[in-house]
């Protein structure tokens, strides 16, 4: 495989080796997140099923089961769509190297390693972001605590 650029970059056949293992454990681990997904979808509907069915009484007592009823299968639904997105990528990273050792093709494994990136740039992202909420998290005990103890005074 070479680059288009001036400078010609050849993969010898270890790197070749290295990514065609790589595209197959992609591969398997893109259907495992598919099928992880599709469960999740058939969760949120049972959850939905099971939730429909708690009565509701208007009593004076707040239920928790109650104010969650729509919330967990929306939730779970919307946690399979954002899981969707890396998986898909890693899927078509999967596919497009595969095909283009095959086929010696390095503009199909440019795509794919376009795909890799995505994959890991979501993940990165992803990964900042459930950072950032466990430091907004940390602060807000931290405040709730110093806020318990001044009134406690």
């Amino acid at each position: 495989m070479e680059n288009q650029n001036n400078n010609e970059m050849q993969l010898n056949a270890s790197a070749l080796e290295f990514l065609k293992e790589s595209a197959k454990w992609s591969k398997f681990l893109a259907i495992m997140g598919f099928v992880g997904i599709g469960f999740m979808v058939l969760a949120a509907i049972f959850m939905g099923a099971v939730m429909s069915m708690i009565p509701t009484v208007e009593s004076a007592e707040f239920n928790p089961m109650l104010a969650m009823k729509g919330f967990i299968s929306v939730l779970y639904l919307v946690i399979a769509a954002i899981y969707f997105f890396p998986i898909y990528y890693l899927y078509k990273y999967a596919n497009d190297t595969k095909n283009a050792i095959q086929n010696n093709d390095s503009e199909l494994l440019s795509t794919g390693l376009g795909f890799l990136k995505s994959h890991h740039k979501f993940l990165g992202i992803t990964m900042i972001v459930v950072l950032s909420l466990y430091v907004l998290m940390f602060i807000g005990m931290i405040a709730m605590g110093l806020f318990a103890a001044s009134s406690a005074m």
